[in-house]
C-alpha cells in the first residue's frame, strides 16, 4: 500500500516530447539532447507505472467503500481524483441539508444522565461542532461552551452562575473536568442518585 494516494495527490506524469534534430544543430548538442530525452523517458515510464498502480488501487478502494446505490449513479472516470470530484459534486446539496440538521441537533440537545455521564454528553456536542467545521460552519469554542451550559439541566444553574463570574473562558477540556466534578458533587449531595429534570 506504499504511495497509495499518489494518484490523488499528484498529477499524472507527462510524457517528454520526442526530440527532433535541428537543421543547423551540431552532433554533440544533438547527442546530449538525445541522452537527456532517454533519461527523461525512462523516468517517465517508472513514474507512469507507479501512478497507474496507485490510481487503480484508489479506484478499487473508493468504489468498494461506497454503497452500491451511490456507485451505480456515478459514471466511471479513468482517474480516482476525477471520481472523487464527481462524488463531491453530487453530494454538495445533501451536505448543506446535513449541516442544517446537525446544527439544529446541536442547538436543541439536552443532557440526561446517560451511561457515559456528562463527559460523554460534552464530547458528543464537541464532535457535532467538529463535523460542522468540516462543512464550513466553524463555531468559536466559547460559543460551544455556552451551548453546552444551555444543554445542562437546572441542577447545574448555580454552577453556570459561578462560571459567569470567572474572568477566564474555559476550553472544552477544562469544561469537562469541572462538569464531571460538579456532577460528582451533585451525586453525593443527593445520596448517590441523579435524576435530572429535562426541561
Amino acid at each position: 500500500m506504499g504511495n497509495i494516494d499518489l494518484s490523488i495527490t499528484t498529477l499524472a506524469p507527462i510524457e517528454p516530447e520526442n526530440p527532433v534534430m535541428g537543421a543547423n544543430e551540431e552532433a554533440t548538442a544533438w547527442a546530449l539532447r538525445e541522452k537527456n530525452y532517454d533519461t527523461a523517458s525512462t523516468r517517465f515510464d517508472i513514474e507512469r507505472a507507479q501512478w497507474r498502480v496507485s490510481n487503480r488501487k484508489c479506484l478499487m478502494i473508493i468504489k468498494g467503500s461506497i454503497s452500491y446505490a451511490i456507485r451505480i449513479s456515478i459514471t466511471d472516470f479513468p482517474t480516482a481524483s476525477k471520481y472523487l470530484a464527481k462524488v463531491k459534486s453530487q453530494f454538495t446539496g445533501s451536505s448543506k441539508a446535513s449541516a442544517a440538521t446537525l446544527a439544529k441537533q446541536l442547538m436543541t440537545k439536552k443532557y440526561t444522565d446517560g451511561p457515559g455521564g456528562i463527559r460523554d454528553h460534552i464530547l458528543q456536542m464537541s464532535h457535532m461542532a467538529n463535523k460542522l467545521k468540516t462543512m464550513d460552519m466553524p463555531l468559536p469554542e466559547s460559543f460551544l461552551v455556552q451551548l453546552i451550559f444551555k444543554s445542562l439541566p437546572k441542577e447545574f444553574a448555580t454552577f453556570r452562575v459561578n462560571y459567569n463570574t470567572f474572568l477566564e473562558n474555559w476550553d472544552i477540556e477544562k469544561l469537562i473536568g469541572m462538569c464531571v466534578q460538579e456532577e460528582d458533587h451533585l451525586w453525593h449531595a443527593n445520596g448517590g442518585e441523579l435524576v435530572f429534570a429535562v426541561q
